[in-house]
């Protein structure tokens, strides 16, 4: 099997899908492995470490695709990438499947989107969303920090006490307990909402308070995630989520729905009885955001509250971020793709391969996708 790993493309990533210790894994397994010369960059990983490890360093994509079995990557490769890609290779990432923009169905290639594991037990070892948005959900709450102006822990001084700083996390999914569990540490009051009544005994471990909308209707969805509620609950959820906000120093926002525009939690009415000099970071921003009024890879300033946009969190943290991410690749293919000749094998029955197969021979597989997508995009 011929491995081929791209050097990303893609505005503000700075990660890459393979460490030199995932390039040993791969050859143990019989691969052959081939990486992109300055894939590992802005990583922290030289050239020089992969070629330790084993790797061959490619020039270009070009040359390296035209003989892969599989192409791994983080997020959608460009258009001049993909041409590179021969029809028989397996293309393996983050392809934002639910995005309409990405159109791999023009490509006679296969494609497998990581997004769209299902949420099993026995997935949990290859769930890239699980251990992106740890980061993504700790690194929201440093970037707050450093853009709120005052100390978040209580300090006591013989000048006097100083306030603790008030977090609030909307969405209690792996981001937001992870924002949760980081806000606490640096000595913050912290509340959490979310939809689904299964994650309060979550949120009141880490020691945070949960702020709970008074209803019958639970949010809860299949795998875990949340599902779209009702519009008189919506309605008692803003107007909880509005009096909470008022004396919030920052707030996390990680609320999605797969598939669908995340849910408008702060609304212009909110923000104006913010108080000033607070801040938002909207983890939602590429699904149409929390905030309306958060602007994709921007900090902006509105009635004196900072909000913050940035698109791709986890990659802030690249550093950390890729070697869980190789590894999860690394699960994904070695449990699931290889016949016991060390040959590459896909076993399309497998409920893994089935839940995270994107397109096939130019084909839309994945039926949430085709639902999500309006009929004429669907149909494409």
């Amino acid at each position: 099997m011929k491995i081929a790993v791209l050097k990303e493309s893609a505005a503000f990533e700075s990660r890459v899908a393979i460490t030199p210790d995932a390039v040993k894994k791969y050859m143990a397994l019989g691969a052959s492995v081939q990486v992109q010369s300055g894939a590992g960059v802005a990583s922290m990983i030289s050239d020089e470490a992969y070629q330790v490890a084993g790797a061959i360093i490619a020039p270009d994509a070009a040359s390296m695709c035209a003989a892969a079995d599989v192409v791994l990557c983080v997020q959608t490769p460009d258009d001049a990438t993909l041409k590179t890609i021969p029809d028989s290779a397996l293309l393996i990432g983050m392809l934002a499947p639910y995005e309409p923009s990405t159109d791999l169905s023009r490509f006679k290639m296969t494609t497998f989107a990581m997004e769209l594991l299902p949420r099993i037990s026995r997935a949990q070892s290859m769930d890239v969303l699980s251990s992106q948005s740890n980061l993504a959900g700790y690194r929201a709450v440093i970037d707050a920090v450093a853009q709120f102006g005052k100390v978040i822990p209580m300090m006591m001084t013989a000048a006097g006490t100083v306030p603790p700083a008030k977090v609030l996390v909307l969405g209690a999914g792996v981001a937001g307990l992870q924002a949760i569990a980081t806000a606490k540490r640096l000595g913050a009051v912290v509340s959490a909402f979310d939809v689904r009544p299964a994650v309060k005994e979550q949120v009141m471990s880490l020691g945070a308070k949960f702020v709970e909308v008074p209803a019958e209707e639970s949010g809860d969805a299949a795998g875990g995630y949340a599902k779209e509620m009702s519009d008189d609950y919506k309605r008692k959820q803003s107007e909880l989520i509005h009096e909470t906000l008022k004396s919030q120093d920052i707030c996390i926002a990680t609320a999605l729905i797969p598939g669908k525009q995340a849910p408008e939690l702060i609304t212009q009415d909110m923000l104006r009885d913010m108080k000033a000099g607070s801040v938002i970071v909207d983890l939602a921003v590429t699904a149409g955001g929390n905030c309306k009024s958060a602007v994709m890879d921007q900090v902006v300033e509105k009635y004196g509250v900072h909000i913050m946009g940035h698109s791709n969190m986890p990659s802030r943290a690249a550093v950390d971020a890729t070697p869980l991410y190789a590894r999860n690749l690394y699960n994904f293919i070695s449990t699931l793709m290889l016949d016991k000749e060390k040959k590459l094998a896909v076993n399309w029955d497998d409920e893994l391969i089935a839940g995270t197969l994107f397109t096939k021979d130019g084909e839309l597989k994945h039926v949430g996708v085709k639902a999500a997508r309006t009929p004429k995009e669907a149909a494409a």
